[in-house]
Order: C-alpha cells, then sequence, then structure tokens
C-alpha cells in the first residue's frame, strides 16, 4: 500500500545497492583477472577471467546511468494523510471484498456504522424500521420477478434515498442543538419536515414489503397442496398397495404348500 513517493525512494535504493554491488564484482573481477593472467599466462580460464569482468563492468556502467536518470527526475509529492488513509481503506475494502463472504461483511459493517452516526437523533427509530423492512425484501428478492421485477428496482432506489434523508434528518438535528436562539425557527421547521417525509417514507416502504409478501404468498398458490406434499402422498399410497399386495402374495403361497 505504498504510495508513489515510497515507491521512487525505495527503487532509487535498490539501484544505488545494485550499482555499488556490480562496482565492487567488477573490481574483484578486473583485480583477478590483471593478477592472474602474467602470473599464469593467456589460456582459457584467463578468457573466463577477463569476460566476467567486462560484463561486470557494463553492468555496473548501466546501473549508475540508471541512477543517475532515477535521480534526475523529481521525487513526488508527499501524500495528504487523508488522501493516503482513503487509499488504503479503498484498497482494504476491494481485498475483503474478493473473499466468498466479503460482500455480506462490508454490508454488515456499513449498517452498523450508520446505526451507530444516527443513534440519540429522532433519525434513528425510522432508520431501524426501514433496515428491518429492507432485510425482509432482500429475503424475498429472488421470489419477485416477472411484473415485480420493477417494484423491486423502485424498492433499491427508494432505500438509497430514504437512508439519505435519514441522514439529513440527523444532520440538521445536531445543527439545531448548536444553533443560536435567532437561527432555531427556520432549522427548527425544515427539521420537522424532513421527519415528516422520513416517516411517510417509511411507512411506504413498509407498504410494499408487505404488499410483496402478498405477491409471493399468492404466487405460491397457499390454497392447493404443495406439489412436494402431493408427490409424498402419491409415494406413501403406492407403497401401502406394494405392501399390501406383498401380503396377499405370501397368503397365497403358504396356501399352496398346505398338503
Amino acid at each position: 500500500m505504498a504510495d508513489e513517493r515510497t515507491r521512487y525512494f525505495r527503487r532509487l535504493s535498490r539501484l544505488r545497492r545494485s550499482a555499488r554491488r556490480w562496482s565492487v564484482t567488477a573490481g574483484g573481477l578486473g583485480g583477478a583477472a590483471a593478477v592472474l593472467t602474467p602470473y599464469a599466462g593467456l589460456g582459457l580460464p584467463d578468457a573466463a577471467w577477463m569476460a566476467g569482468a567486462g560484463g561486470a563492468v557494463v553492468l555496473a556502467a548501466w546501473r549508475w546511468v540508471d541512477l543517475r536518470a532515477l535521480a534526475a527526475r523529481p521525487a513526488p509529492p508527499a501524500l495528504d494523510p487523508a488522501e493516503a488513509a482513503a487509499r488504503s481503506r479503498a484498497k482494504l475494502v476491494a481485498a475483503v471484498e474478493r473473499l466468498p463472504v466479503g460482500p455480506g461483511v462490508l454490508a454488515e459493517v456499513r449498517r452498523v456504522r450508520s446505526r451507530v452516526a444516527l443513534r440519540g437523533t429522532s433519525a434513528a427509530e425510522p432508520w431501524a424500521r426501514l433496515d428491518r423492512a429492507a432485510l425482509t425484501l432482500a429475503g424475498m428478492t429472488g421470489r419477485l420477478t416477472g411484473l415485480a421485477s420493477p417494484a423491486v428496482l423502485e424498492a433499491a432506489e427508494a432505500d438509497r434515498s430514504l437512508r439519505d434523508l435519514a441522514d439529513r434528518v440527523a444532520s440538521v438535528e445536531r445543527t439545531l442543538r448548536l444553533a443560536p436562539a435567532e437561527a432555531r425557527p427556520p432549522l427548527a421547521e425544515a427539521h420537522r419536515a424532513l421527519t415528516a417525509q422520513l416517516e411517510q417514507g417509511v411507512a411506504a416502504y413498509e407498504r410494499l414489503v408487505v404488499a410483496a409478501a402478498g405477491y409471493v404468498a399468492g404466487d405460491a398458490h397457499p390454497d392447493a397442496a404443495h406439489p412436494a406434499a402431493s408427490r409424498l402422498t402419491e409415494a406413501t399410497d403406492l407403497l401401502h398397495g406394494v405392501a399390501t399386495a406383498l401380503t396377499e402374495l405370501r397368503g397365497v403361497g403358504a396356501h399352496l404348500r398346505t398338503p
């Protein structure tokens, strides 16, 4: 999670160490070649010494060139602590979302954080009702297909809008506590209007969830027998018939064996 400035200085440090290491290697191989070549004369081992020394010299030169080119570039500016924290948080969230249970964990964390942020305000109770209704609707979303699909999309949009409205109600309420006496009447009027809108919106959302439950119940045909129960009943009757037939067959066989 290092920023651009940290990566720049890390690369600069690596290039400096590499240039020094190859310089030392080139010096050692060059010194060995300079001593051993006159000592034993020219031969195949001397060619290896000279080739190693030449390659080390070239690599050292390239590393010093790369180091000077990188050092000539200005270092990236330092990141603002808030921006660095935001980037680290975004990377952490992305890593958690890649886990199998990551999205559910993050959703629960966001819900708890929102609940804590609204604690002590008049928006806390409507928000809790909205959250319960949203969780109930989420459990039925897989069955709300066909004609009910647009209602699911509208519910998702209404959920986001109502949560934003709850945040605004809480913000205005906190500001109202700190505002001077002459500025409180308009803020109080705005708070009452927003609270009324929130109550009406949450009540409408709850009615939508109730209607969705009715749609799911009606789609399942509760007045008729469930197909699984019907199949089990048929299988039970079949087994009873088979058992009765086997009993009768055993009785007939015993009668035929009697002299």
